[in-house]
Order: C-alpha cells, then sequence, then structure tokens
C-alpha cells in the first residue's frame, strides 16, 4: 500500500495536500472541516499589512485630532491581531493537521513583529506573502529581492517555528532569490502567489476584475520553477501552488520537486468532497507505478535529470516544431 506521508518546511504531513490562504480557511470550523475531508495542512486566510494600512488611513483621514487618529490606528491593529491570534488557537483546538499562519506584507516594518504573537498563539509555522509589483520609473534594479530577505531575516529574528515564504512570479530569477532565502532562514518556498487579475470592459469603457480562480494553464509555469529550483537549491522545500486543479497536478508537481501543493480555486469549485478522489487517486496511481512513498518520485522530473531538462528550461519552441504544418 502507498503512504501519502510527506515533509514539509519541517512539518509532518499525512499528505501533499495543503489548504492555501483564502476564505476557505478564515475559520477554525471550516478549518476542521477540510481537515476531516482529507487535507493534509492548513494555511490561514492571511493578515493583510495593506489591507490594515488603507483602513488605517482612512481612519486617521476621518478625525480631526492627530492624537485621536494615532489612537484608533493602533487600536484597529490591535482588533486585527487579537482576532486573527483566535483563529489560530481555536484551529489548533480543533485540528490536529498543522495549522500555518499566513502574513501579506510589503514592506519591512512593525508588521513583520506580529510574528511574535503569531508563534506564541500556537501556529506551526508561518506562510510570508511578499505580493508586490515593480512599477517605479526610477527602480534600483534588486531591491524588491532584497526586500524578501530583510523582511525574513526580521522575523526569524523574533520566532523559532519555521518560515515559508510564498514568491510571487514577477522575479527575474527565483533561483537566486531562493538560494538566499534558504541561506538566511527560510524553511521552505511557495512557488507562486496569484496576483489580482485585471480586466477591462468595453462595454461600459471601465476596468474590472478578470478571472479570480486559477486555471490548468497556470501549472505549467509553476512547474518550470519548481523543476528548475529543486534541482540547483535541494536543501529547501518546495509547494507548487497555482494551476494545481486534479490529482495528476499533484503528482506532476512532486515529479518536478515539490514535496505538497497548495490549492484553493479547486476547493472553491468542487467542494471539499473533491479531495479525497485526489488521495485515492495519486495513491493508486503510486501503486501502479510501484512506488511506496511519496519521496520516492519527488523530483524524479527536475532539470538535474536528463529527462526533464530539455522541457523546464526550453525558452524557444519553434524549431521544435518548425517541420509540422502550420509553423
Amino acid at each position: 500500500m502507498s503512504d501519502l506521508k510527506t515533509t514539509f518546511a519541517g512539518l509532518k504531513l499525512k499528505n501533499p495536500i495543503i489548504i492555501s490562504s483564502s476564505g476557505l480557511t478564515n475559520s477554525a470550523i471550516k478549518n476542521k472541516q477540510l481537515e476531516e475531508a482529507g487535507a493534509g495542512a492548513i494555511v490561514l486566510k492571511s493578515l493583510f499589512e495593506e489591507q490594515i494600512a488603507l483602513e488605517a488611513a482612512q481612519m486617521q483621514n476621518s478625525v480631526y485630532y492627530p492624537e485621536g487618529g494615532d489612537y484608533l490606528v493602533e487600536a484597529l491593529r490591535d482588533h486585527k491581531l487579537s482576532e486573527y491570534l483566535r483563529l489560530i488557537k481555536e484551529s489548533k483546538e480543533s485540528c490536529r493537521i498543522p495549522i500555518i499562519a499566513s502574513i501579506n506584507c510589503f514592506s519591512d516594518s512593525e508588521w513583520t513583529n506580529f510574528a511574535t504573537e503569531i508563534e506564541k498563539a500556537g501556529a506551526d509555522a508561518l506562510e510570508i506573502n511578499i505580493l508586490s509589483l515593480q512599477t517605479e520609473e526610477l527602480y534600483e534594479w534588486g531591491t524588491f529581492e532584497q526586500r524578501h530577505i530583510n523582511i525574513l531575516k526580521h522575523v526569524k529574528q523574533h520566532i523559532n517555528i519555521p518560515v515559508i515564504m510564498k514568491l510571487g512570479n514577477n522575479l527575474t530569477n527565483p533561483v537566486a532569490l531562493i538560494n538566499q532565502l534558504y541561506a538566511n532562514g527560510a524553511a521552505a518556498v511557495v512557488l507562486f502567489n496569484r496576483f489580482y487579475q485585471p480586466d477591462i470592459d468595453i462595454d461600459k469603457v471601465k476596468q474590472s476584475v478578470g478571472q479570480v480562480f486559477s486555471s490548468n494553464t497556470d501549472l505549467a509555469n509553476t512547474l518550470r520553477w519548481v523543476g528548475i529550483a529543486s534541482s540547483v537549491v535541494n536543501q529547501i522545500d518546495y509547494a507548487a501552488s497555482g494551476g494545481v486543479h486534479k490529482p495528476q497536478d499533484v503528482i506532476k508537481s512532486i515529479l518536478a520537486g515539490a514535496s505538497a501543493v497548495e490549492i484553493c480555486s479547486a476547493i472553491y469549485r468542487g467542494g471539499n468532497e473533491s479531495i479525497k478522489p485526489m488521495l485515492n487517486f495519486i495513491s493508486k496511481w503510486m501503486n501502479d507505478k510501484g512506488y511506496e512513498y511519496i519521496h520516492q518520485f519527488k523530483g524524479l522530473l527536475n532539470t538535474k535529470e536528463p529527462r526533464g531538462i530539455n522541457t523546464f528550461e526550453r525558452t524557444q519552441f519553434l524549431k521544435y516544431y518548425g517541420n509540422h504544418e502550420g509553423w
């Protein structure tokens, strides 16, 4: 019989399916239901620095006295943190699987000090999301990557639980950054975070919201970079995120070098009941292929293997299809 246990960021998971940070994980009741449905771990809905800062700024603008504004801002921060700490404690009380807290931040500020309280509340690990577009005309090369390192260093000064870095796909060289994150104490990385998807309504001639959920086509970029990075910086754990919708996608991610996957859209679309069939499929596939444990095929097709390098590092494809009709 196949064994689906895996290790990610030093955490022991009963299977590689992690529910990623979203509205799916914003209450202890939901998290218990996800555990019962078969999830291997849960990333709690993020504490958003940007959202809190925006609400705080609106509060400051709405009061007449600066001192009163500062008091309300501090009260708002304390309230948001208190709510989040309660979510951690209640989720830990009701669930036996690892509970991973999440901070979505874009600055190396006092927000990272929340990590201390998060650890005290009982979180098994902390995932840090640094999701930001670099659009400054006079941008200094490398400062965005350095921000990741600075925030990680700051957090690591305050806590001992594993720190997981969830990266966006807008990096020039993810491998170099991952190497530096490992050197500065990151236990794992997640590739990749999903940006807000903009669109344009041509009938109303206005900006609109694009596709909220990910699709299977998003997986290719994740597989590419998990496959490349896991062969070069192999001392750190990887989770694939974005485009993981089917059990086949989980298997592909592990073959590329991931220890686990983070899923969200698949659960929104298929419900909690979609987890068990995914696990059953993976188990059957392992049995059919003669694999007893996850580690036996993890990274089997990353770029250190001749079978993987020609696909993950390929940037041009016309010459490969040049002899086909239509090219």
